[in-house]
């Protein structure tokens, strides 16, 4: 299997470095050539992995099949192999390190994203495969918020395989892992393409769909991960995979336009002509970009081969069509039918590149020479296609495997024969024009499609570490701080703001709760023995209402690293808020203990009396829309103005 043959190209990649590193620095002419012979032997050994290595990620899938042009071979590209990965150790200290939690009550979770990633190496070859990988694709950018942080490495290395050079590649981040999944889930719908039933329409056109959408995820991962250093996921490569999965979709809706069966009608076989000729067209495109380097370094020469055996035998097919159209449907000898064989003559001018072979003018007499001198021209070009597309599959042993696609070549060649000879005439003169090319067109084309499996919902693992906006990798905060509540006249002291977790703000700098070392902007992660990060303002407020006399403990955490932001207090048109504290400042005590605090009929001529002394209490929470107004205190407002003067507020 692929593990194994990359596990011995690896062994022999380090004997060639060895040897190489040895060649450089001896300057002994025996040990030199010993090196030299080593090299050789290792270098021919490598040589052999790779051909084995191209065969298992170059599988194809054959169907026999009533239609010949439905037998023809496609080409599925091989899922990239990965090694296993421990998430475990490095997780749980992560997470008792930087989330000050116990890593250990996360071992359900980590053993559920190892299990999710050991099931993505084998896929099951279907729909419920691809939705596999892209659950775990989906699952990767909280992981990566989570754990992976931009400032430190967290050991944990990521190794894939070249799926054509077998070379391992290893990352500590996650960006060769996405690129890699996404290569997988378009390998994956190649190869559903392969296998589906092209016996039936359903079947084609799920194989179109299959390679339409692998094309789209190709180009997805060319346009997000232009930096992966691995060769396969290089911008030349990519684009070489797409207009292979688009070919390959193209021929399929050929096949799926040729199912019914082909009229006996010249439109007809002019239309399929037109059709075949679009195939040729775009394997031969395919072809020439496999052959550009560097992609023809590394490219399986069976893809190469298989791409020019498809640009003959289609081009040739179209000749065959464009032969049957004009050998097949001759004139009797009637006003009409001569009228009508010249709008054919007419017509089948527009499909090919020269109108030197046919005569364009309905008013000039047809001879026999005339109408079927053009269709063994086409006939020859498609006896000469079908014979290079047999000389260039003899070139392959990959090829050579595949009976069925020879019995085609050989079925289509021996086709065109008897059309042939079916049309010699011993009486004419031998006429050696050569037809020309058959103008491409298509009423169908291939496109690329992004599947919607791509953007999966996902449920975070982690998600009891908290709301990713604060509770993520790239964020540092204290460690939990336990802070005792206990209310004067059932205000505690702040006002809170914000979704999930709830923040402290307008904190009062006298009121017990700042002096047990609350601060502003701290987040309120437990109350009690309740856990609160996924707790609105309304829900927390609910369990700090009914606190008693004896107080509550809460815990609370300070973001590091970052500003508290500046809240624009002096602006009009502000949302309702709920303030739980309407307290006054008196400068003339000096003694904590002795303060006094009195209470003021007006929460807004208060603050702006005393806003350069504590602007900081000023700060007004998120609305809550509950509807219910904690404490039942009544609900300060601003006034519609922007502007603020003394008649204003009295």
């Amino acid at each position: 299997n692929n593990s194994s043959v990359n596990q011995q190209i690896i062994k022999q990649m380090r004997m060639r470095a060895g040897a190489e590193n040895l060649l450089k620095a001896t300057s002994n002419n025996k040990v030199k050539e010993m090196v030299l012979l080593e090299l050789s032997y290792v270098n021919s050994n490598l040589q052999l992995l790779m051909g084995q290595l191209e065969g298992l990620n170059s599988s194809v899938e054959v169907y026999q099949n009533t239609q010949e042009t439905a037998n023809i071979p496609l080409i599925a590209l091989g899922l990239k192999e990965t090694k296993d990965i421990d998430f475990s150790t490095l997780f749980k200290d992560f997470i008792l390190e930087h989330y000050s939690e116990d890593g250990n009550s996360f071992e359900d979770e980590i053993a559920d994203l190892m299990d999710l990633r050991q099931a993505c190496r084998t896929p099951s070859r279907d729909e419920a495969g691809v939705e596999l990988l892209a659950k775990y694709f989906s699952h990767l950018p909280l992981m990566e918020s989570r754990f992976f942080s931009p400032s430190r490495q967290t050991g944990i290395f990521f190794t894939w395989y070249d799926s054509f050079t077998g070379v391992p590649l290893c990352q500590q981040n996650l960006s060769l892992e996405k690129a890699s999944v996404l290569f997988n889930m378009a390998a994956l719908y190649s190869q559903i393409g392969t296998r589906s039933d092209r016996q039936t329409i359903a079947g084609l056109e799920e194989a179109i769909s299959s390679f339409q959408k692998s094309s789209g995820i190709l180009n997805h991962l060319k346009e997000t991960h232009t930096h992966t250093p691995s060769y396969d996921m290089s911008p030349a490569m990519l684009s070489m995979l797409i207009r292979m999965m688009l070919a390959q979709a193209q021929e399929c809706l050929f096949e799926k336009t040729a199912l019914p069966g082909i009229r006996n009608q010249f439109y007809s076989l002019m239309k399929m002509a037109q059709e075949a000729a679009k195939v040729s067209e775009i394997y031969d495109q395919l072809h020439q970009s496999m052959i550009q380097t560097p992609i023809k370094d590394n490219v399986p020469f069976f893809w190469s081969t298989m791409s020019q055996v498809k640009t003959n035998h289609y081009r040739s097919m179209a000749h065959y069509f464009a032969a049957s159209a004009l050998l097949d449907h001759q004139y009797e000898g009637t006003e009409n039918s001569r009228a009508l064989k010249a709008e054919h003559i007419s017509f089948s001018f527009f499909l090919i590149h020269s109108s030197s072979l046919l005569p364009t003018s309905p008013h000039r007499s047809y001879d026999k020479f005339s109408i079927l001198s053009p269709g063994k021209a086409h006939i020859r070009r498609a006896i000469l296609g079908h014979e290079e597309a047999l000389r260039i599959f003899g070139l392959c042993h990959h090829l050579n495997k595949l009976e069925a696609l020879q019995e085609i070549l050989k079925a289509s060649h021996q086709r065109s024969l008897n059309k042939c000879s079916e049309n010699e005439d011993e009486e004419e003169f031998t006429d050696y024009t050569e037809a020309p090319d058959i103008i491409s067109k298509t009423e169908h084309k291939a496109e690329m499609e992004v599947p919607a499996t791509t953007k999966v919902k996902v449920t975070d693992f982690f998600q009891r570490l908290g709301p990713l906006s604060v509770f993520s990798a790239k964020q540092r905060w204290t460690a939990p701080r336990t802070i005792h509540l206990c209310p004067e006249d059932r205000d505690l002291g702040f006002t809170l703001k914000g979704e999930t977790p709830v923040q402290v703000v307008s904190l009062d700098p006298l009121c017990r709760a700042a002096a047990d070392g609350l601060k502003e902007s701290d987040y309120i992660v437990a109350v009690g023995d309740t856990d609160c990060k996924w707790m609105g303002v309304s829900d927390v407020m609910r369990l700090l209402k009914d606190v008693d006399e004896e107080g509550i403990d809460i815990q609370v955490i300070s973001i590091m690293d970052s500003n508290p932001p500046m809240s624009a207090t002096f602006c009009g048109n502000l949302p309702k808020t709920y303030s739980m504290i309407c307290l006054a400042y008196d400068d003339d005590d000096k003694n904590p203990k002795s303060r006094k605090v009195t209470k003021k009929s007006s929460f807004l001529s208060w603050g702006l009396k005393n806003r350069l002394k504590s602007a900081s209490t000023l700060s007004l929470p998120t609305a809550d829309h509950s509807g219910a107004l904690p404490w039942n205190k009544p609900c300060p407002t601003f006034p519609s103005s922007s502007t603020y003067n003394d008649s204003a507020l009295y």
